[in-house]
């Protein structure tokens, strides 16, 4: 969404509120396998002194795959907006401002990269999650699998001692 600023560029104090719905489909990456539509972006522009500064909240409800038992999941995300806007950028290398065009500020920009770069690639549905038997596959936070413990080969003939 493209908010016009151009009636608070030149107004120090002047403040901007903004509310919008946003479709983060396609940006689903790591364990976050669905995000669900729509997500919401709610905030504020204000110009502080000539400094022109977002701030806000993007919510959105996503289903995510555990990284350890492969069960799915749902996780409801707030991750909190803060950006610069800036007319011209005199070094694109240092700076980390969004560049405001035509008077408009490109919030929509700021929400997705913010939503890719704040969200975890290996998440877990629980913290003390047990995850999958590496041998046998059965998901350890139902119950011990019955597989026997793996032999360390370097202890294998001590194994055959212990069974005669």
């Amino acid at each position: 969404m493209l908010l016009d600023l151009r009636e608070i560029i030149d107004v120090p104090g002047a403040s901007l509120p903004f509310a919008f719905d946003i479709d983060l489909s396609g940006l689903e990456s790591g364990s976050v396998v669905k995000i669900g539509v729509p997500a919401r972006v709610e905030g504020k522009i204000d110009n502080e002194a000539g400094m022109i500064l977002l701030t806000g909240v993007l919510t959105a409800d996503t289903t995510c795959v555990c990284a350890r038992c492969l069960k799915e999941f749902g996780r409801h995300v707030e991750l909190p907006l803060r950006a610069s806007l800036a007319e011209e950028i005199q070094d694109e290398t240092e700076c980390d401002a969004y560049l405001i065009v035509g008077g408009s500020a490109d919030v929509d920009e700021i929400a997705r990269t913010a939503f890719v770069l704040n969200t975890e690639q290996r998440l877990l549905c629980r913290e003390d999650c047990r995850g999958l038997c590496p041998t046998c596959g059965k998901d350890l936070n139902e119950g011990p699998c019955s597989c026997r413990e793996a032999q360390d080969p370097r202890l294998a003939v001590l194994g055959q001692l212990l069974e005669k």
